[in-house]
């Protein structure tokens, strides 16, 4: 049976199973002591949703409340349900990850990029970081012109011999692959929405449909130059310097799009994979929830969960942008000795900018999704987020136990 109210002071709404009440205390924590606007929380266990809550304001300077179908643009975290349309891709026999890309989409093959296989662009060891000409909003509607922009790149290292985040590029090479093996040659959100959200029944879209009201979308509250101060204090120093040097490669890559205003739908509405999902908490939990339980429900094969799920060591751990280790496989982030998540080695998620986290633990059978409207600069185990992850862990450990039982 599942629990229902709301708590006055923090106006928590939602769901939790019996044995998961902890989570909605950490919930509500986070408006009353962590500084919270809004924000969501959602967590799939064995294929079934245990936790749903929402709460806090959608909009960080009016009094609008954070409802049950509010959607907020989820950063990097599309990152992760990008990946996701690859994956089908390669179940249905479409894409080989150790291909190269130029197999598929001739023209990438400028520029010495003649052997750099899919692995390598999603593991991010591709070297294309950035890009020679910075693209407006309003161009990423013209795909073919944006494809011609990227084939022309040139690694900015040997591909294969290091990797880096691929803050904004990778998306736009994750679209262009899916458009070229497609056969109906869709557009990334466009396969996204057929092959995956529609099956699962998500509210989650990669390019915004003008038919949803702005009644339903999330304000973000922005980064400041205040907070980043203070960031400096628990930010790794190299990963810092990275950001504020000019020069860096960090810096540049965050500026391969211009005139970006994440409260502007505009912006919303192309389709940029890397970085300008909307959605809500749930859809992002069941969809990773559909992959823990291996993705039949979606036409994953078990060659291809194999494939997503394998434990991953990057050769070179150190990121050339971020400065500090990262691991990545496939488009997911994996964990790792300075990033932990999950029960194992086999999960597989991917954060976003601000907070936003979600994940898949297919050991666990757990699928989990955090989100909100308050940007912080947490690289990982955001203190709004780290709590409610270990809380749900907690209550998986309890419900598994000989003395409980979910109910």
């Amino acid at each position: 049976m599942m629990t229902s109210d709301m708590t006055a002071t923090t106006h928590v709404m939602g769901v939790v199973a019996p044995g998961f009440e902890a989570v909605r205390a950490e919930f509500e924590r986070n408006f009353t002591d962590r500084g919270e606007i809004g924000a969501a929380v959602a967590a799939y266990w064995r294929g079934e949703k245990v936790i749903d809550l929402w709460g806090g304001r959608r909009m960080p300077e009016e009094d609008a409340p954070w409802n049950e179908d509010t959607m907020v643009v989820v950063m990097s975290t599309t990152k992760g349900l990008a990946a996701m349309t690859l994956a089908v891709a390669n179940a249905r026999g479409w894409l080989d990850y150790n291909a190269p890309i130029a197999q598929y989409w001739p023209e990438f093959a400028q520029n010495g990029k003649d052997e750099i296989t899919v692995r390598q662009l999603l593991g991010h060891e591709a070297g294309l970081v950035l890009l020679d000409e910075n693209l407006p909003i309003e161009t990423l509607r013209d795909l073919d012109y944006v494809a011609h922009v990227l084939a022309r790149q040139k690694p900015a290292w040997v591909p294969g011999t290091r990797h880096g985040y691929h803050t904004v590029t990778l998306g736009l090479y994750m679209q262009e692959l899916i458009r070229h093996v497609d056969p109906a040659h869709r557009t990334l959100g466009q396969f996204f929405h057929d092959e995956i959200a529609a099956p699962l029944d998500l509210e989650f879209y990669i390019g915004l449909p003008p038919q949803i009201p702005d009644e339903r979308l999330a304000k973000i509250q922005p980064l400041s130059r205040l907070r980043g101060l203070v960031a400096m204090l628990y930010t790794p120093p190299m990963m810092t310097l990275k950001m504020i040097w000019p020069g860096s490669m960090l810096r540049q890559s965050m500026l391969a799009l211009v005139d970006v205003d994440w409260n502007d739908r505009r912006c919303l509405e192309v389709e940029v994979p890397a970085g300008n999902g909307v959605g809500t908490a749930r859809a992002i939990a069941r969809a990773y929830s559909a992959f823990a339980e291996g993705g039949a429900a979606l036409g994953i094969t078990p060659e291809t969960f194999t494939r997503v799920t394998t434990p991953f060591e990057p050769a070179h751990p150190r990121d050339e942008l971020l400065g500090v280790p990262s691991y990545f496989s496939l488009g997911f982030m994996r964990p790792g000795p300075g990033i932990s998540f999950g029960s194992s080695p086999r999960a597989f998620g991917a954060p976003g900018a601000g907070g936003s986290f979600a994940f898949a633990d297919p050991d666990a059978h757990l699928g989990y999704a955090y989100v909100m409207n308050r940007l912080d600069f947490y690289m990982e185990d955001d203190p709004r987020e780290k709590p409610l992850r270990d809380a749900v862990y907690h209550a998986i450990a309890l419900n598994e136990s000989p003395e409980h039982t979910l109910l």
